[in-house]
């Protein structure tokens, strides 16, 4: 099955207002538990809007809710309801466009696409510049789909590939103490 051939924009919340104008259909917003719904939300119209709040982290940590597979069964349930609308212009924002909203845009290029995980991670090197997926999320997604470790394989992947067009990243990755993510 090929990948979804709906649009997909990922981005970060000071880039939202760009995109309200482009015919997007379909917002999944995740943002930080603590943060307020970005203002620019309110510009787009007549949409299917789902907001999904935890923060990005990879792990439990004191005073940070992570991610929990009842979060990815919410993005799920919007993949679904995209999935099912013709023509759907889906786009998906996290705080910076680098980590949750990249796990998201892979996971939702995924469900519909079994045996095209590498595809869907490596397709996020054209969408965004730069990324660094939730691996949490991305696991949960993987045992939530059934898919026995091909999402996380798709996700090695892209971060080989990118690691290979921008080596730099690799100190930036450790510096954020994610480095033990580095393939």
């Amino acid at each position: 099955m090929p990948l979804p051939d709906h649009k997909l924009i990922i981005c970060g919340i000071p880039e939202l207002a760009e995109h309200a104008m482009l015919g997007v259909t379909h917002v999944l917003s995740i943002i930080d538990s603590r943060e307020p719904t970005p203002p620019a939300l309110d510009d787009y119209l007549d949409i299917d809007h789902e907001l999904i709040r935890f923060d990005d982290v990879v792990e439990e940590y004191p005073g940070y809710e992570a991610c929990t597979p009842r979060h990815i069964e919410r993005l799920l349930a919007f993949g679904e309801r995209a999935h099912a609308s013709p023509g759907s212009h889906v786009l998906v924002h996290c705080h910076a466009g680098i980590s949750r909203s990249q796990a998201a845009g892979a996971i939702l290029m995924c469900q519909h696409a079994p045996g095209r995980e590498e595809e869907a991670f490596l397709r996020l090197l054209t969408l965004r510049k730069h990324g660094w997926p939730n691996t949490r999320m991305v696991d949960f997604a993987d045992q939530l789909m059934k898919r026995d470790g091909a999402l996380l394989r798709g996700l090695e992947a892209y971060r080989r590939a990118l690691i290979e067009a921008k080596p730099h990243l690799r100190e930036v990755i450790r510096n954020i103490g994610r480095g033990h993510e580095l393939p």
